[in-house]
């Protein structure tokens, strides 16, 4: 019963790994098949996590899958499923998985066909975000349908201790419709104390369910100086810790800086631990006064990734400090820029799509001198202009590199490029925005041990 009320009250809001995108996209190798896979986690959990799967060749004969928890081995694992085929693309395959439980999650894929067999894991997040209420329709159905059965079975209940020992033709006396009446509303108001109880139950029930729901990480930000101090706060939910973080791309934390509300500004920087398990400090570059939404992107041992949030005043400009590092900043002034070359007219909410850009000088010639940034050919922040989503996305999609590597043991580079002297002047973001309205896009690249930053303004349809 307890499992079942679980069911029916958590729904998944949009709020895991990333801000406001709750879907997972990875692009990358399994053996020797080059597989797009899109995973959109359950509302409910357990629930059905739906997988789509798209393979770049055609040799693909079948594609099977199986959820595990993340850290997992494979001997573990459930019979696979196979994955249906479809009859208009031969090389799209799509079906679902289980998973059973709230936390991490992996998604273990395998593929046979003519060149072989491969395999690949990807993470997958399992939360619940917010409690279900019932819904109007549903209620207005319901609720007069409960009153007429509670009202029925008080007038039957009256009914027999007035009329049942009778006999046919025999009117009651008024002793028997007296005592009838004080039956039927003596019914009515246990019936009444029954769905009051049933109702108190039902909200403790959703009371207690609330140390479930997935509550985001938040920032406490104090400025002193041109220094940034942040300390996490754990609003409360279940036995997460901070003190278990993994570095992903060299780093601890990515933490963007967006200027609000115009989004005309935004850095990419790297806080470092200051000896607290829940603090990281940043020195500051020069900025002007106003407010900046903050979103920093952290990836525990057990695999989970998160996006803690939080915003920042600055009521006079900072002088600040030089940049170093991986640090980056959008308005550093270069002679390089980057062109986004659309591959749809128009991007739809919930479909993956793949966003590509070259990075050229200012002849518009493609960079001959591109370098990996933090392990990879370049970098993305999808941001909404109403800051209910943010994502940071890579080549590979939008799973961590860090997760990425813990899932897959036996293949620790299973997120980069590898084998190349030299790197393209493009790069391509597989991702898909999880609702419509607009949207700013920060993109990076490096080149000559540079650090150029586009920005790019996106509109989605429903």
């Amino acid at each position: 019963m307890r499992r079942l009320l679980v069911f029916l009250l958590a729904a998944a809001g949009p709020l895991f790994s990333h801000v406001g995108s709750p879907d997972v996209f990875y692009e990358g190798a399994a053996g020797p098949y080059r597989l797009l896979v899109t995973i959109r986690p359950p509302q409910v959990v357990p629930g059905v996590a739906e997988i789509e799967i798209l393979s770049d060749s055609g040799d693909a004969g079948s594609i099977r899958v199986a959820p595990l928890r993340f850290m997992a081995g494979k001997r573990f694992s459930p019979v696979p499923d196979i994955l249906q085929r479809s009859k208009q693309d031969p090389n799209f395959f799509t079906g679902s998985v289980w998973l059973m439980s709230t936390g991490s999650w992996k998604v273990l894929i395998e593929v046979e066909g003519a060149a072989g067999r491969g395999e690949l894991a990807v993470p997958v997040p399992a939360l619940s975000t917010r409690v279900l209420g019932m819904q109007m329709g549903l209620a207005l159905v319901l609720i007069p349908l409960g009153l007429v059965l509670a009202v029925g079975a008080a007038s039957i209940v009256a009914a027999s201790v007035r009329e049942a020992q009778l006999p046919p033709g025999e009117l009651p006396s008024p002793q028997r419709v007296r005592r009838s009446r004080t039956i039927l509303r003596a019914t009515l108001a246990g019936l009444s104390l029954v769905l009051w109880l049933g109702n108190t139950w039902w909200k403790a029930e959703a009371g207690d369910y609330s140390r479930i729901v997935y509550k985001p990480l938040e920032f406490r930000p104090e400025v002193q100086g041109d220094v940034l101090r942040l300390r996490l706060k754990d609003p409360g939910w279940l036995n997460r810790r901070v003190d278990d973080l993994l570095p992903d791309h060299g780093h601890l934390m990515h933490l963007y800086v967006v200027r609000k509300p115009d989004m005309d500004q935004a850095w990419h920087l790297h806080p470092e631990p200051d000896g607290e398990s829940d603090s990281f400090t940043q020195n500051l570059p020069a900025m002007a006064a106003g407010e900046f939404a903050l979103y920093g992107d952290i990836v525990h041992a057990n695999g989970l990734a998160e996006t803690a949030t939080g915003s920042l005043t600055l009521p006079a400009a900072l002088q600040g400090r030089p940049l170093t590092g991986d640090d980056a900043a959008s308005d550093t002034p270069t002679a390089y820029r980057l062109v986004w070359e659309k591959t749809a007219p128009r991007i739809r909410a919930r479909q993956p799509y793949e966003y590509r850009f070259r990075l050229v000088d200012g002849q518009g010639q493609d960079a001959r001198d591109v370098e990996f940034y933090m392990g990879m050919p370049g970098h993305a922040a999808f941001v909404k202009r109403d800051g209910t989503v943010f994502a940071h996305v890579h080549p590979s999609g939008s799973v961590p590199a860090a997760a990425m590597g813990l899932a897959n043991p036996e293949n620790p580079h299973v997120m980069h490029m590898m084998g190349a002297a030299t790197l393209p002047a493009q790069v391509t973001f597989p991702y898909g925005l999880p609702t419509a309205g607009a949207y700013r896009l920060f993109v990076q690249m490096k080149h000559g041990g540079e650090i150029v930053t586009g920005m790019f303004n996106i509109d989605v349809e429903n």
